[in-house]
């Protein structure tokens, strides 16, 4: 089996991160978005991955052969931006027959992929949403999908499809993709994989659903700090510093320098990070970021940002109403 993983897109919703890193390889627990998602493979010793990739796509590159050099990784540079089916269709040489499972690059997931992969048919990832209309959706009888909508704008069904796709016709999938490209067939201005998927199943085939819990999502700065809050609420470190407070959970890299702070709960701080007298929490500070003599609470510090603030001290007597800019 190979692991397709869709990372060209731009993140404009996480600028000004993404101008200058990939949304997949910003940090999120203590490491990027995609080594959580590889990490998670590797455990189930899927070693082919696909990655297509497109803006500053050559730092996804440099990445994943560096720190994943047992990974058999081939990636396909998607030209233009023209939505997931695109994407798919774009990779479909480097999968031919072979089955794939499907995970968007902004994905993190909490899910028994030995169970999945043994199905016996094609089979989403769903999970039930509140607000489904910012989603593609299933309509299933029992475990059967019958229809898939792309962002529908009644409500349907709440089962939101979670960005993975266990595909064992790769074949009838690629033909189906082949068809909407021929016959320009977009929603939204896009070759959707739902629309993709829809034709498979008017073709006859099984799609199955399984149901995903443990779905995180990475795509804006509250699901980043959302989904951070989770990952630490699992895998935060016992980190302890002389005169740093340290309210867990938390993860604070070895290779970071905190001195006379409180960080937490729920804060990242990531390698070579320099902490001095700041107050941080439900935060993520990226690599090589300065902060001194900050308070900050639900922010994002990008790669080698510096923030500095300024204390103040103030000897205010009763009845006394003071605003500090």
């Amino acid at each position: 089996m190979r692991a397709v993983i869709p990372a060209a897109g731009f993140g404009s919703r996480l600028k000004p991160h993404t101008y200058s890193l990939p949304k997949v390889l910003l940090n999120v627990g203590g490491k990027p978005i995609i080594s959580h998602i590889l990490d998670k493979l590797l455990e189930e010793n899927v070693t082919n991955a696909t990655f297509v990739i497109g803006y500053l796509g050559e730092q996804v590159v440099d990445y994943v052969q560096q720190h994943y050099p047992k990974l058999n990784s081939e990636f396909v540079v998607q030209k233009e931006l023209l939505g997931l089916g695109h994407a798919i269709y774009s990779a479909k040489e480097t999968f031919g027959d072979e089955e794939i499972f499907i995970i968007l690059g902004d994905t993190i997931f909490d899910v028994d992929l030995h169970a999945v992969i043994k199905r016996k048919e094609n089979s989403l990832g769903v999970k039930e949403v509140d607000n489904p209309e910012r989603f593609g959706v299933a309509v299933r009888d029992k475990e059967k999908i019958i229809k898939l909508i792309e962002k529908p704008k009644e409500p349907v069904s709440k089962l939101a499809l979670v960005g993975l796709y266990y595909i064992k016709n790769t074949k009838l999938l690629v033909e189906c993709l082949n068809e909407l490209i021929e016959k320009k067939m977009r929603t939204k201005d896009e070759y959707q994989l739902t629309d993709a998927l829809q034709l498979m199943i008017d073709k006859g085939e099984k799609i199955t659903t399984f149901q995903v819990e443990g779905w995180y999502d990475c795509g804006k700065p509250e699901t980043l700090l959302s989904t951070n809050q989770f990952l630490l609420g699992k895998n935060g470190t016992n980190r302890r510093i002389d005169n740093v407070i340290i309210n867990d959970p938390v993860y604070i890299s070895e290779k970071a320098r905190v001195s006379n702070s409180v960080i937490g709960p729920f804060t990242t701080i990531a390698s070579n990070c320099v902490i001095n007298e700041s107050i941080i929490k439900n935060s993520i500070v990226s690599p090589g970021a300065v902060v001194e003599k900050a308070v900050l609470e639900n922010s994002i510090i990008g790669s080698d940002a510096v923030v500095r603030g300024n204390f103040k001290r103030i000897n205010a007597g009763d009845s006394s109403e003071i605003e500090i800019i």
